[in-house]
């Protein structure tokens, strides 16, 4: 039996060769840009507000006459120079601008509610919504127009005929 081989060597099966095309995809996402300032900068920038009461995202901040956005940024860029930690940066933020610098708040204490609420009143509200058009549709049958919509509007045309008349 002749040996199948490939220009890439021996041949593989599908399995194999999707296995490690997964593998060279996931490294390659875990090794770009994990540690590249410029793309901590921009997660951390896009992860705060400017303190300037515009309530834009700090690199996005068009604010005119802005004092605080290019400060901040080079605060921000300082920190990343220094080696800091993203969460040591966003705490030296934090402390320094208080917790309406987050752009998104934590995911612990109170602040989790924020998280929860809104996806427990989505989830509610589409469940009696729901249970609302069940309803309806499973109903009665509806009154023949003639039947329900007739003595009403006669009585109305009557009353409109009386008034109307001199």
């Amino acid at each position: 039996m002749k040996n199948q081989t490939s220009v890439f060597g021996p041949r593989t099966s599908g399995k194999r060769r999707f296995a490690q095309l997964a593998l060279v995809a996931v490294l390659a996402l875990v090794f770009l840009g994990a540690g590249d300032t410029a793309t901590r900068f921009s997660a951390l920038g896009h992860g705060m507000i400017c303190a300037c009461g515009c309530n834009q995202i700090l690199l996005e901040c068009n604010h005119v006459g802005c004092s605080y956005s290019d400060r901040m940024r080079g605060e921000l860029q300082q920190m990343l120079d220094k080696g800091m930690s993203d969460e040591a940066i966003t705490q030296e933020f934090v402390l320094k601008y208080g917790n309406t610098i987050l752009a998104a708040p934590t995911t612990s204490g109170f602040n989790l509610v924020a998280w929860v609420v809104p996806f427990l009143v989505l989830g509610t509200a589409t469940f009696f919504a729901a249970l609302l058009v069940r309803r309806w549709k499973s109903g009665a049958e509806p009154l023949p127009a003639t039947a329900a919509a007739g003595a009403p509007l006669d009585e109305y045309r009557e009353r409109a005929r009386r008034e109307t008349e001199l």
